[in-house]
């Protein structure tokens, strides 16, 4: 903690006219935020100077550090903070206020600094909105859909599709009690629509004609050694294949989607989604996700 510490010491003062950017997490060395960022805001300074002056960075904080950090980085004049593991749930009660969908997704990534304070949001499910209609040309209201798993990840997307409109919602997990406590933590907040718990997958959505889509949000597939989460053979009908995770960016659950004919993608247009929303949020504009790409996909084959 004192290392730490003193690391948040060697934070200069920014200039009043600099906007500071960071994402925390721990550990953090593996982020590409910066990469992506910073090349958004490369173009939005094409536009107007005033971006010139905002910087995005990365800091690594424990824990322990955080109570110490968020307040300390306002004074030094960070404006616009990214969370990511494990200070997505931790950082709640740190918290001036909370977005409105945020408090449902029961998690925060992205932190704005205003007049009473650091405010929250989550912009994870915006950013697999956003991914699924780039990359299969749909909305998400426009399938049944079928989560895996019962994590942070997993909540986010069941909420957002919640918001979104999506006719049928389904969880399935290897706990039935940890899926049966996302479907109660999603409805206690006033969500009336039905959310189903699957101990099976043998025709999840009965007798609906919608494109049934797959989001993986566990964590198998993370190294190359991981099997698919599930058996794709046992789904029926018109199926789209969405992995939350980007590297590697190919997984069993890819491969086997492949194999099958499915539609399918990785988890990089979320990373980017998700990226570009919280930059809206800070900035007030309009972000070119194009650059932000390009700049994660070189960022991740360096």
């Amino acid at each position: 903690m004192l290392e730490e510490t003193f690391l948040l010491d060697q934070l200069s003062l920014l200039p009043p006219h600099e906007v500071g950017l960071a994402v925390l997490g721990n550990p953090i060395k593996h982020s590409v935020s910066p990469q992506i960022h910073n090349a958004a805001l490369k173009v939005l300074a094409g536009m107007d100077s005033k971006f010139n002056h905002w910087n995005y960075r990365k800091i690594e904080v424990s824990s322990s550090v955080l109570p110490e950090a968020l307040p300390r980085l306002a004074k030094l004049g960070f404006r616009g903070i990214n969370l990511t593991i494990p200070h997505k749930v931790e950082v709640l009660p740190l918290l001036s206020s909370i977005d409105e969908q945020a408090k449902i997704m029961g998690a925060v990534n992205t932190l704005n600094f205003e007049k009473d304070g650091w405010k929250g949001y989550n912009t994870d499910g915006i950013g697999l909105a956003r991914a699924i209609k780039k990359d299969f040309d749909r909305a998400l209201k426009d399938f049944n859909v079928l989560i895996l798993g019962a994590g942070g990840a997993a909540r986010a997307a069941t909420a957002q599709c919640v918001f979104d409109g999506c006719k049928q919602i389904a969880i399935f997990n290897r706990s039935i009690n940890r899926a049966n406590e996302l479907r109660q933590a999603i409805r206690k907040n006033g969500i009336d629509q039905e959310i189903s718990v699957l101990e099976s997958l043998s025709d999840p959505f009965c007798g609906s004609d919608l494109p049934i889509l797959v989001i993986n949000a566990t964590s198998l597939g993370l190294s190359a050694e991981d099997p698919s989460p599930i058996n794709l053979s046992l789904l029926r009908g018109d199926i789209y294949v969405y992995d939350m995770i980007y590297n590697p960016s190919v997984t069993q659950l890819l491969i086997e989607a492949e194999k099958m004919g499915y539609r399918f993608s990785n988890g990089l247009g979320m990373l980017v989604g998700q990226a570009a929303r919280s930059l809206e949020i800070w900035s007030g504009k309009e972000v070119c996700t194009e650059s932000m790409n390009r700049a994660a996909v070189l960022a991740m084959s360096e």
